[in-house]
């Protein structure tokens, strides 16, 4: 394998630390511009105390 480029895995932690479950979310926001309208994807998010959660998006 290879490791991911920064376009393709967003880090945030040196900006926002560890943030938990939310990291996917602001991760997210701060690079949604990147992705054209109407593109699909799917975000995951896991946490503390084994907390997960997916939501499938679709960007106007």
């Amino acid at each position: 394998g290879r490791d991911a480029s920064p376009e393709e895995a967003p880090v945030i932690l040196d900006t926002y630390a560890n943030t938990s479950s939310a990291g996917s979310v602001i991760a997210f926001h701060k690079h949604q511009d990147d992705l054209p309208a109407g593109t699909l994807g799917v975000l995951s998010s896991f946490g503390a105390g084994y907390s997960i959660g997916s939501v499938i998006l679709r960007k106007r």
